[in-house]
């Protein structure tokens, strides 16, 4: 009788949910039930209604260049009774409120291996060689935001709640103050600013920011979560420090043990990544089992997990699923509790507006006194302002908290949810529009191998995707003749693809010490990548390697490829084709993404450019020039693109390890042509000569063979022969009876070039990129499995070249937009090397 008039009385307060144990999964329609009434599928309806939402606000907010976080929330408002939510007949079948409770389970399972994901990524060293500058603004960036924070909670505390003054005071003050570090890494690329000086300060910053707001957050949690008395929240708190020890103290070195008795080079077995998943599971039990939130101890038991192969590991097997399909959840669940249609009280939306304002008010001053007392441009101080309002992860868990703690009601929580979404939206368009950095144009002549001169500095730009492009590379470069008066100097372009992980972000902050363990594969292939050209830069003579990352989406990774090959005055680039070698000969695409990356490189490229066919390119791996030994043919039509590839393996001939076979294709009509018989008789009234395109194009290209051939007329390793074909099928069959001694065909891309000899060729080509005779080369049907270097020599000489502008090799290099120069030797002044 008590327990049923407990009920009742509760009725009027609060929803009673009641929970059958029978009803988790359906016995299937075909016995007449409803599997909505059923937890289990109706858990994976609403899941699965979540990714639609999400993935489909990231795709049209993406033009935008807006963070993932923004598009999660507001799959979660529009899910939630905002909007979708007002029809009662949806809300009831979709999200009933029984079905609450494990929504919110599985959001908070997904938020507390994040946060452990978030804990084994982050490098506390970063913090350590973080430069007084950003330190200084990371600490004038919260202080501020917190003053007001605290001056507004005397007005916003209620005298009724069971949280104290100071409690509210520290959680309101760090629901102003932080700065989400990866959704601000996340724009920083997206607008390529990442490696500029504005990019790293607010990087390092950033990261500064949100271990601070970390520590804040769980001591607020701490003191929130209904310590009515000053003995309880004491006791909570050395509890709290005394599992910080032990994680330390025990479980760092535990598992660094159980790292070093893995073999290197092996994986770490199912037991090793199974003891630390529920070794996460159970630090969150203890945390919240202390009093303070389970994600605390999740993060802590992150924290101590050391760098290197075992991080590696865990990242890869966990942040994919958990970021794309749990932690969505957890925004979701915010959306779903926020109501814009409980905002009805003006003043509340007008004073909670003006604290949230000045709180954004007071980073951009706080920052901007820093950076004036630090001599730098007022724009840039606000701009910094800006950038560190960057809301995410850290201020949803505090709102969050908050509603629970009744710190917030549904008014103030769907207000600053709302306010967290703009604030963090208008970011990328305020800053694109009062930050305009200027990049400085260095124009140069040799854009191309043909004009640069054979006693200057050959500047070579080339972009790796995987560490499995290397070799070949590496071979490409030596079979290039680097010599004391022709060096090479090469710029190793590693290509990130800008995914929004967290682990992606965290490159940028590693300096790439030597012995410092990888913090993610990202990094680990960067690493692997730097070592097989420091290698080679140590056994190569003649030859610089400066290692650097460029960190975008692929949509707009050429932009730095271009601006890249534009500062460092780079006459060649070098791209991996979008296809790699199988098992069996053929070849399959290993992302199709790349493809458009060397369409672009192509159209938008300030200099020649190369790709790669990458089929192995046969070569001695302890790089000595006795040693190499290349066959190459160059398969010449005639045109720029045929030139450029010409002079590239007229560069190559002259290392002693080479073989050169030059084929040169010509039609009937060019072997009696018109203009030799005009020049035989110019008095002749009956031949009136055109100058046409073509024409002088044949011009150009008989200049260069035949001062090719004057100048190797006794080098017996070149073979020059000319071939006599009428069609393309002549051609064809030209190219099939070549012998099989070749390593590598370099071929021109034959752009905007028609050709008899080539007619029919592009009807059935697979890779119009690659041209008609290099996508014949590149095929699966070709016989030879040869690697094969598809030319295409920059056209726009003269256009936007600067005539008796300075072009030496010794004049320092600007900085640039989204590269990161990532060598771990000292770089002469004017490089861009990242140092926070």
């Amino acid at each position: 009788m008590v327990s049923s008039m407990a009920a009742t009385a509760n009725e009027t307060e609060d929803t009673i949910v009641c929970y059958a144990p029978n009803m988790i999964t359906t016995n299937g329609v075909w016995q007449g039930d409803n599997p909505l009434d059923y937890s289990l599928p109706l858990f994976i309806l609403q899941l699965t209604l979540v990714v639609i939402t999400t993935r489909f606000l990231v795709f049209v907010l993406k033009p935008f260049r807006q963070p993932r976080v923004i598009a999660e929330i507001l799959g979660g408002v529009i899910l939630g009774p905002s909007v979708l939510g007002r029809n009662v007949r949806f809300a009831n079948i979709i999200f009933p409120l029984r079905s609450v409770m494990v929504l919110e389970t599985m959001a908070n399972v997904g938020l507390l291996y994040f946060l452990f994901l978030v804990g084994v990524e982050m490098d506390i060293s970063v913090v350590r060689r973080t430069g007084k500058k950003a330190l200084a603004i990371a600490i004038a960036g919260m202080v501020l935001p917190f003053i007001i924070g605290a001056c507004f909670s005397f007005i916003l505390h209620k005298t009724d709640e069971n949280m104290t003054q100071g409690t509210f005071i520290l959680f309101l003050g760090v629901a102003l103050s932080v700065t989400a570090f990866p959704v601000l890494a996340r724009i920083l690329a997206e607008l390529k600013l990442i490696n500029t000086e504005i990019g790293r300060i607010a990087l390092s910053s950033a990261l500064v920011n949100d271990m601070s707001a970390w520590i804040l957050l769980a001591l607020a949690i701490a003191l929130a979560e209904n310590h009515t008395t000053s003995l309880a929240s004491l006791w909570v708190i050395l509890s709290s420090a005394a599992f910080v020890a032990f994680c330390v103290l025990i479980v760092r070195p535990a598992v660094s043990w159980m790292v070093r008795r893995t073999p290197e080079g092996e994986s770490f077995s199912e037991f090793h990544i199974c003891i630390i998943l529920t070794g996460v599971m159970l630090s969150g039990f203890i945390t919240d089992a202390i009093g303070t939130h389970s994600v605390f101890g999740a993060f802590v038991f992150g924290l101590v997990i050391p760098n290197g192969p075992i991080g590696v590991t865990l990242i890869d097997k966990l942040e994919d699923f958990v970021s794309g399909l749990l932690l969505p959840l957890f925004f979701v669940i915010s959306g779903l509790k926020t109501d814009v249609s409980s905002i009805t009280s003006i003043g509340t939306w007008g004073f909670l507006m003006l604290i949230v304002l000045l709180a954004c008010a007071g980073k951009v001053a706080g920052t901007l006194l820093v950076c004036i007392y630090y001599q730098m441009p007022v724009h840039e101080g606000i701009t910094l302002g800006l950038l560190m309002n960057t809301k995410g992860l850290v201020e949803m868990i505090v709102l969050n908290v908050g509603r629970d703690q009744k710190v917030l009601d549904d008014e103030s929580f769907a207000i600053m949810v709302i306010v967290a979404v703009v604030m963090t939206g208008i970011i990328t368009p305020v800053v694109t529009t009062i930050y305009k950095p200027a990049r400085k144009f260095i124009p140069y002549k040799r854009r191309t191998i043909e004009r640069s001169k054979p006693d200057i500095e050959l500047r070579v730009l080339v972009c790796i995707h995987t560490p499995r492009n290397v070799p070949t590379i590496i071979n490409l470069l030596e079979a290039s003749n680097p010599t004391k008066r022709s060096p090479i100097c090469v710029y190793i372009l590693h290509l990130v693809e800008l995914t929004g992980r967290a682990s992606a972000m965290l490159i940028v902050h590693n300096t790439r010490k030597s012995g410092h363990p990888a913090l993610n594969r990202t990094q680990a292939q960067s690493d692997h990548i730097i070592n097989a050209f420091e290698n080679y830069e140590q056994h190569a003579s003649n030859v610089t390697v400066q290692p650097l990352t460029a960190i975008s989406p692929y949509s707009t990774m050429h932009e730095d490829i271009c601006n890249l090959a534009e500062d460092k005055r780079v006459a060649f680039i070098i791209i991996p084709f979008h296809k790699q070698q199988t098992v069996d000969g053929g070849m399959e695409a290993t992302n199709p993404a790349f493809r458009m990356v060397n369409q672009n490189v192509l159209s938008n490229a300030p200099c020649s450019v190369g790709i790669l066919v990458d089929r192995g390119l046969n070569g001695s791996t302890r790089l000595a020039a006795n040693q190499v030994t290349h066959h190459i043919a160059v398969i010449f039509f005639g045109g720029p693109d045929d030139r450029e590839a010409l002079s590239y393996a007229w560069r190559m001939s002259d290392h002693p390890g080479t073989n050169l076979t030059v084929l040169r294709f010509i039609s009937d009509d060019d072997a009696t042509d018109p203009s030799e018989q005009s020049r035989d008789n110019p008095n002749d009234p009956r031949m009136l000569m055109v100058e046409t395109d073509d024409t002088m194009e044949r011009q150009l290209d008989d200049e260069l063979v035949n001062d090719f051939r004057m100048r190797t007329i006794n080098d017996e390793t070149i073979v020059y022969t000319e071939k006599v074909v009428h069609n393309g099928e002549e051609t064809v069959a030209a190219i099939r009876s070549m012998d099989n001694l070749h390593d590598l065909f370099i071929v021109g891309r034959g752009q905007g070039m028609i050709s008899p000899l080539t007619a029919g060729l592009t009807d059935w080509s697979e890779c119009p990129e690659l041209g008609a005779i290099g996508d014949l080369l590149a095929s699966s049907d070709f016989a030879a499995t040869v690697s094969v270097l598809v030319v295409q020599q920059y056209v726009g000489v003269g256009s936007n070249e600067g005539i008796g502008q300075p072009d030496s090799p010794g004049q320092p290099d600007e900085q640039f937009s989204n590269v990161q120069n990532i060598s771990r030797r000292p770089q002469p002044r004017g490089q861009n090397v990242f140092n926070p």
